[in-house]
């Protein structure tokens, strides 16, 4: 089955040029901070139901971190259109979902922040938590469902091969459907975290067991956090690699 990416770079056997001027990229450092905020969900959780010692701080400024960087990339990513002129469909798939993971961060940061001390003087740290975040799980939850319409889009059109030029990924150059299934099924499980979130956020507690759901949701994240961070990681090199050897 052919596809765009393959009609693109049907030419990689003479030797592929990009003119990068057209084609600027940062969805690396959007991988990492991606992948470090699934995991620092994970963690969130982890901490208002099992951590006795939980400072608020720490956490907030984690949050301010990732989501400034993820807002004002995906910000950008999503109002300059397009961003990469061969591929217009990256401001919907990296650009949109960095955006809109950004800002929820930087209210996460907000909120740590500014009520930490209510948050640790509380009975139930994980209630109170739950009980801020249950109204934005609206938002989650239809995040959610884009999630699962990219990777659908990701397997059908094929969006995410890389092309020959490109060092470690471009081994499967040749095999378009392997990396599509790949981040497809990426994006599937980070959405199947999000649109379980508001029914993980009932009766989430620091004084009862945590649901199945809420498990689900904790281990889903943290694996997709794992796999983006590193995946995210090793693109810094890939995609140095793919520069140099396809400049003019």
């Amino acid at each position: 089955m052919g596809s765009f990416i393959e009609d693109f770079f049907k030419g990689r056997d003479t030797g592929l040029v990009i003119d990068w001027t057209q084609m600027p990229t940062y969805n690396t450092i959007m991988a990492v901070a991606a992948g470090a905020g699934l995991i620092f969900m994970y963690m969130l959780g982890r901490a208002l139901v099992r951590d006795k010692q939980f400072k608020a701080e720490g956490w907030a400024l984690t949050a301010g971190v990732l989501g400034l960087i993820l807002t004002t990339t995906g910000l950008h990513m999503t109002l300059v259109w397009p961003f990469a002129m061969y591929f217009p469909f990256d401001n919907i798939v990296f650009g949109e979902p960095s955006l809109a993971f950004g800002v929820l961060l930087l209210a996460a940061s907000l909120y740590l922040w500014k009520r930490g001390d209510q948050i640790v003087a509380a009975d139930d740290r994980a209630a109170e938590a739950a009980a801020v975040a249950r109204p934005m799980g609206i938002f989650v939850l239809g995040m959610g469902l884009a999630l699962f319409g990219i990777a659908l889009a990701g397997l059908v059109f094929q969006l995410f091969a890389a092309p020959a030029e490109e060092p470690i990924s471009g081994i499967v150059a040749d095999y378009p459907m392997i990396e599509a299934i790949f981040m497809s099924l990426l994006f599937a499980f980070v959405g199947l975290g999000a649109a379980l979130f508001p029914i993980a956020l009932r009766g989430f507690s620091s004084k009862q067991p945590m649901s199945g759901v809420a498990k689900l949701v904790g281990v889903t994240w943290l694996v997709t956090g794992i796999i983006f961070l590193l995946f995210g990681a090793m693109n810094f090199f890939t995609h140095i690699g793919l520069i140099v050897n396809t400049m003019q």
